[in-house]
């Protein structure tokens, strides 16, 4: 039972000092437009309602991603958070109305 405190003690220990470290690592940069300029423009590609924002890292650069209702399907807007460029925009199938 000693054991199993100690190794457990170790491995909390481990996951703070080395843990800490990965979380801060994978910090993303500011992004140089906001996530309402970003918004806005994914709305004026493909009216209707975000239904999932995100600011993540996909193909190696920073982006802002919008999952759009529109009528009757699901549109995926990617916007460069650098750039504000147009990287997807693409539909995810049809509305599941569960």
């Amino acid at each position: 039972m000693k054991k199993a405190l100690i190794w457990s003690a170790l491995g909390a220990a481990a996951m703070t000092i080395f843990g800490g470290a990965a979380i801060a690592a994978a910090k993303p940069p500011k992004a140089k437009i906001s996530m309402a300029q970003a918004r806005a423009k994914a709305l004026k590609l493909a009216p209707g309602k975000i239904t999932d924002a995100e600011y993540e890292k996909e193909g190696g650069a920073w982006r802002y991603s919008f999952d759009i209702r529109q009528k009757g399907h699901i549109q995926e807007i990617g916007i460069d958070a650098r750039t504000g460029k147009v990287v997807e925009n693409k539909s995810e199938g049809k509305v599941d109305h569960d």
